[in-house]
Order: structure tokens, then sequence, then C-alpha cells
């Protein structure tokens, strides 16, 4: 038993269903079993009822756990929108596995990784073996990580040859953004990832940007030097075939440690990414994520390392990377093939972003388990507490977070028809009893 707010009035387990002698049909939502009197009991439910109790079940808080007010949390919502487009990655957490884990020490006691706890003693310690051995492979600070040989691959910037050279008018910044910028200048210099410039054509401003967790990320206003380059095309992998291949009992998912930044920029582009700060002007040395075709570098050079392992035990969309086996043993070997071609270019784990030997977890916004994929109770939660739409950004919103879980809704683009036509008559925005009931 479990103490637990639900909907639900009754669950039946498979030992009870066994008693009853009952036979159930999910697709025509029925369940027949005998009755004592040798007559047969059918138990009919409709769609709009189960689907009613799922999103109830889904407005429950746990126990223990206050409530949000929903205006909070649609105000910071709304606050991660608006700078999603200048930060391609906030500080999240990128691994979320569904299960519990535990810390296993790497080197020392302070330098560990996470494994499943579901793994059993002799599994745990195989694993916990593997990861030991190959140790060269995680980095934990900036300082101890190896830069890709430029040789393998470097990050150029082909600028139009009829672009011009645009060197920003310095933006004035607060105290306290002026103080995280220089901060964060300092430890860039000192991790090695920039040099001072001198007489460059092309400057960037800087973009203070709050993480979740209260502290500064400084970003580089590249929309110059993004517009002087050319798109570099190359193919990314299909996400939905990615999340269906994923299906295995043995799951690790990987973190590269500050991905981007392992690959160096070509010299003679180095200059072409100046950028100001209060007390001088820098360039960076290795690819920044602000660059135009900094995931398609990426991507390439993921597709070069794991070239005889994706889609056999390795799936890769840009940075999000799973081994995926069937067997712990088969898991074991992956990983160690894993391990040897990252050491073969150079290109170190995050420890603390690493989860190893998990039956699931959140990949490309998809929850992933070893029976296949399920919708992501955080977007649920998301399209839950929306208000009811304003105006026809309102609406785009919605309708982009709805199409996210339309694999997992069945009918959805006639359930949404009167939301939909909305997008049609951008001109004449009106919200009526229709689109209220279809958004309810």
């Amino acid at each position: 038993m479990v103490e637990l707010n639900t909907s639900y009035n009754v669950l039946l387990g498979r030992l009870s269903l066994n008693l009853l002698g009952a036979i159930m049909s999910t697709p025509h939502l029925a369940m027949k079993f005998p009755s004592p009197t040798s007559d047969i009991i059918t138990m009919l439910v409709n769609q709009k009822t189960t689907r009613e109790c799922y999103v109830a079940s889904l407005r429950i808080e746990p126990i223990g756990q206050t409530t949000t007010r929903i205006e909070e949390r649609v105000s910071k919502r709304s606050h991660m929108v608006a700078v999603a487009e200048l930060v391609p990655r906030l500080e999240e957490v990128r691994v979320e596995p569904k299960e519990e884990t535990q810390c296993v020490p790497l080197m020392g006691e302070d330098k560990v990784t996470k494994i499943g706890t579901s793994l059993s003693k002799e599994d745990a310690n195989q694993l916990s073996r593997i990861l030991q051995t190959n140790v060269d492979a995680f980095a934990w600070t900036a300082a101890n990580m190896p830069s890709i040989d430029p040789t393998i691959i470097a990050h150029r910037l082909s600028t139009l040859k009829d672009s011009k050279s645009v060197a920003q008018k310095k933006r004035k910044l607060g105290e306290e953004k002026r103080m995280a910028a220089r901060e964060e200048a300092g430890m860039l210099l000192q991790a090695r990832f920039i040099r001072e410039v001198h007489y460059t054509t092309r400057l960037a401003n800087v973009v203070l940007v709050k993480k979740p967790n209260g502290k500064w990320r400084m970003c580089t206003n590249y929309t110059d030097l993004n517009k002087a380059c050319p798109k570099d095309s190359y193919p990314l992998s299909s996400i939905d075939r990615l999340v269906r291949a994923v299906k295995h009992r043995y799951m690790s998912f990987l973190d590269a440690f500050s991905g981007y930044n392992q690959i160096s920029m070509h010299p003679s582009d180095v200059a072409k990414t100046a950028f100001m700060t209060d007390n001088a002007n820098y360039a960076y040395k290795v690819m920044s994520f602000d660059l135009k075709n900094a995931g398609a570098t990426y991507q390439r050079l993921i597709n070069k390392i794991f070239k005889g392992l994706i889609g056999r035990g390795v799936e890769i969309y840009v940075d999000d990377m799973v081994v995926k086996s069937a067997s712990c043993s088969q898991h074991i070997q992956d990983l160690n093939q894993v391990f040897q071609e990252l050491k073969a270019v150079g290109m170190c784990l995050n420890p603390n972003k690493c989860v190893f030997g998990v039956e699931g977890g959140k990949f490309l916004g998809f929850m992933l388990t070893n029976r296949g994929i399920k919708a992501n109770l955080d977007k649920c939660q998301t399209i839950m507490e929306m208000q009811s739409p304003k105006n026809i950004k309102d609406v785009q919103h919605l309708v982009g977070r709805v199409v996210a879980l339309s694999r997992f809704m069945p009918k959805m683009a006639e359930r949404i028809k009167p939301i939909l036509s909305l997008l049609r008559k951008v001109s004449q925005f009106k919200w009526n009893e229709q689109c209220e009931e279809a958004f309810a």
C-alpha cells in the first residue's frame, strides 16, 4: 500500500482480475467477467470519462507538497520563453532518471558519478569497475579537460564575401551584470577558452541572462556575425526515430563536459568572435554555443566518433547521448566501447550530469522506459496551467505545446480544430465558446 492522492475510486491489479476471471479490451474500453449466477457482466467506459479521469489525476498534487500559484508559474514560464531564442540551453537538469540513483566514487570520495539503484549487487559492482577503469574519460573542471585535436575537427566561420564587419555599439550594463560579466570573463580566461584581442573589426556585446538558480549566464550577441555566415545544412537525426529506437532494459544517459567548448575555433576565425566587456575585448579560442552553425559542427564530430555505434548501441541527437542494451553484460561492453572512442579523440564527459545503468529517463523531452516512450508529465502540467489565450501569440504557444504531445492524444487535430482556425485569421482574433470548450 502507498499513501497517494488519486482521482480513481478503484485500482485493480492482476490478482484481482484473475480472481474475477475478467477479460479486458483496451480498444473498446470494456471489461467482461462472469457473475455468481453464470451471467456475463459487461462494464463499459467512454473515452471522455477516461480522459477526464487522467487529466484530473495530473492536477492532484503529491502528498506533502504545497501547491504553487498558477500566476507565479505562468510568469516564470513566460520569462523563460522570452530568453529561449537567446539562450539555446538554460542551466537545467539534462538527465532525469525515472528511478532513484546512488553515487559511485571514481577517484576519491569527492569525484563521483551516478548509477541506478535497480541494478543487482553484482551488476552494480561490474558497472562501477568499468567506470573507475575509464576515469580518464571524465572531467571535473575545465582545467583538466583536454581539447579535441583540431586536425580531427575545428569550427570554421565561412563568412560571405560581401558581408560587412560590424562592431556593435557598446551597451551599458547595470552594476550587478557588469560584475557578473567580469567574473565570467575571468573564468573563461583561466580555462583558456578565450584570449584578449586588439584591433578587431568585428565586435559583439555580451548579454547577461538569469539562470533558474539565480546566477548569471553570459551570452554573446552574435546577431551580425551569424547573419554573415551561410547556414550549414548538416543532416540531423530524426527525433521520432530516435525515441522509438530507445527501448531497452539498460540505459545510460551521457553528457559531455562543456561539449561545444571542447571543439577549437579555426585560428583564422578566432578574431571574428571578438566580444567586449567592461575592461577588455576578448575572442573565443573554442566554439561558443552562440555561433550559428555550432550544432551542426558538434553533430558532425559526434557522427565521426561513433559512426560504428550509432543505431546499434548508441543514439545521439547533437549533445544528447544515450547508450542502450538488452543485458547488463552487453551494456558494459557498449559503455567500454563508447569510452574508448571518446578517449581516442580526447573528449570528456561530465560525471555530475551522467547517469548509468537505469531503466529509463528523459531524452529529447520524452520519458523513455524499457517498454517504450511515455508523455512527459511536465509538458502536460504546463498545458494544464495555461490560461485561455488572449491573442494570436498565445494561441501559437498553445498549439506548439499540444503538438509536442500529439502522439499521445488521439484525434488531436479534430479536437483543437476551432483553435487551429484562429491561426488562419491572424487579423481577426476571436476566442469563442467553441475554442474554450476545445481548450478545456
